[in-house]
């Protein structure tokens, strides 16, 4: 199975107050996190480029950067967006009926097995490499951060300008966006214009 990599993408300035996700549960969080529309940043520009960041994040061997085609490109971007919908749903939204029909789709199509090891732990694991296998492992680390109890925490911001992924980390699962100091702030003066102009 290949490991995640330690070196993440870089942060942006938005979450500085705000821990990673843990474990797997950290590379949905990258992932979703691979496009900013608001400041137009996309890392996934092109099939190289996703090659590259699949690489880099532990989902693919370095020897199969080169097979990723467009193909690949848009699968992916797509279950990035249907991901992005589904963690709006740990905020309380509904979860849009074509991203359900994609996750569905997706885990009907990789293959997952479970592992059992020497010391009796077990995991669902990717039963394949490829493309197959980097979505595999993005779905078996939903999986167990759903029994570890953490899936909940991973939302996205409530400004539908940002959508950014963060992991609320609070005591009661309260968070409702990437931070205060910026999408909170302007979310709390478009409420006090809003008031003012009914007064």
């Amino acid at each position: 199975m290949v490991m995640m990599s330690t070196m993440d993408t870089a942060e942006t300035p938005t979450t500085e107050s705000r821990q990673p996700a843990p474990g797997e549960l950290r590379l949905v969080q990258l992932l979703v996190n691979t496009v900013e529309p608001d400041v137009g940043r996309e890392d996934f520009t092109d099939a190289a480029a996703m090659g590259g960041w699949l690489v880099e994040h532990g989902l693919l061997a370095a020897g199969e950067a080169g097979s990723v085609t467009e193909g690949d490109r848009a699968r992916l971007v797509e279950l990035r967006e249907a991901l992005r919908d589904l963690l709006g749903a740990n905020d309380g939204d509904p979860v849009d009926p074509h991203a359900s029909a994609v996750l569905d789709a997706e885990t009907a199509r990789v293959p997952l097995q479970v592992r059992i090891a020497g010391d009796g732990g077990v995991a669902l694991v990717p039963a394949r490499g490829g493309i197959d296998g980097a979505v595999a492992r993005i779905l078996a680390a939903i999986a167990a951060a759903s029994i570890e109890g953490t899936w909940r925490r991973l939302k996205t911001c409530r400004d539908d300008t940002c959508r950014w992924a963060y992991y609320d980390s609070s005591r009661n699962v309260s968070a409702a966006w990437c931070s205060m100091r910026s999408c909170g702030n302007r979310a709390k003066a478009r409420r006090h214009r809003e008031r003012v102009r009914k007064d």
